[in-house]
């Protein structure tokens, strides 16, 4: 044995402690520093500019990819969650304010994020922004307001636990309170604007009215109003009825849309069907194209509109992947096939 063998292994432990210790130190640092290095060259004039309207987290240069059911994409330069109408509201008018460009994304559910990322700022209705209150009652029927960055999943829950009908056709449903108010969410012969009583909006000033269900235009996937608007929140016309009953058919729902559909990453149909004829499922079948893959994106082989993310796909990928099955289908039957899901990042888009 080594004379001292055992208090220099001790010492080296101690020694490699410290070492590992000034080692995390230094990645700690060079990760701020980096982290410095990618923000955007208007962020301190930001934070500086925003102290009457903002006082929030700002997060820095995101990987977008956690933030979307695809799982792709580049960064976005800012993110912030606002937890209240009224900090949306001051948000809203300083951004104007300093000219920063900016978009909103709900639950992710519904959107392709480039893999260029994100310019300027990406706000995202959370959890603070989820509340589901009862607002009024009479002779059964049940008005619920809902804030847009509840979960369509929880409200659904919700309603099945409180008794009220309504939105069994939600069930499954992925994405925000929001996103399904602007995109009228729907499935097996229901839809947002059956149920719904009024929306509050906010503008792109940061001011906001209520719409009551008579001024919306809603039609199919879409709730008619001008791209500017943002649905903060929702009251929605429910009845009353058997709790055992309604989450009975909210399982229903559920079991078929998982037999019907793939379980792989993507953003449910990615097209709208055509006003007339065959849907964009049938038309995608019919021209040859399930299980058509370009790098890591795949035509589902469950289901024709769905293009899944397969592990590795890129946005690049699952962008070509749609322009192939859009030019496909409309040399065969004469039908060009609009995204239902939002492409943000690339050109032409926000």
């Amino acid at each position: 044995m080594v004379p001292g063998g055992s208090r220099g292994s001790a010492w080296q432990r101690r020694g490699g402690s410290m070492a590992a210790v000034a080692m995390t130190t230094w990645q700690e640092n060079m990760a701020v520093e980096a982290a410095a290095e990618t923000r955007p060259a208007w962020a301190d004039y930001f934070n500086d500019e925003m102290i009457d309207f903002w006082l929030g987290e700002v997060l820095w240069n995101q990987d977008m990819a956690k933030f979307t059911s695809y799982g792709v994409g580049g960064c976005a330069e800012a993110i912030i969650w606002p937890a209240s109408v009224r900090e949306l509201s001051l948000l809203l008018k300083g951004i104007r304010r300093l000219n920063i460009p900016w978009r909103l994304v709900g639950g992710g559910s519904n959107i392709l994020v480039a893999d260029e990322g994100l310019k300027g700022i990406t706000l995202i209705f959370g959890k603070r922004f989820a509340t589901i209150e009862v607002v009024g009652e009479k002779d059964g029927l049940v008005d619920v307001r809902v804030e847009a960055g509840c979960s369509l999943a929880r409200l659904v829950n919700w309603c099945a636990e409180q008794g009220l009908s309504g939105l069994e056709f939600a069930a499954g449903i992925p994405g925000s309170v929001g996103g399904a108010l602007v995109m009228n969410a729907g499935a097996w012969g229901g839809d947002i604007s059956q149920v719904i009583r009024s929306i509050t909006v906010m503008d792109e000033y940061g001011e906001c009215c209520d719409k009551e269900a008579g001024q919306l235009h809603y039609g199919y996937r879409s709730w008619g109003e001008d791209a500017g608007l943002i649905a903060v929140a929702g009251v929605f016309g429910l009845q009353r009825g058997d709790k055992a009953a309604i989450k009975e058919k909210c399982r229903k729902v559920v079991a078929a849309r998982m037999k019907q559909q793939p379980q792989e990453a993507s953003c449910g149909s990615f097209f709208k069907n055509p006003p007339q004829g065959r849907s964009a499922g049938e038309l995608i079948e019919l021209a040859g194209l399930k299980g058509k893959r370009l790098g890591g994106a795949m035509v589902s082989e469950k289901h024709g509109n769905f293009l899944i993310n397969t592990g590795s796909a890129t946005a690049h990928d699952l962008v070509r992947l749609m322009h192939l099955v859009q030019s496909t289908v409309n040399e065969k039957f004469g039908v060009l096939l609009e995204p239902e899901v939002r492409l943000l990042g690339f050109a032409g888009g926000n």
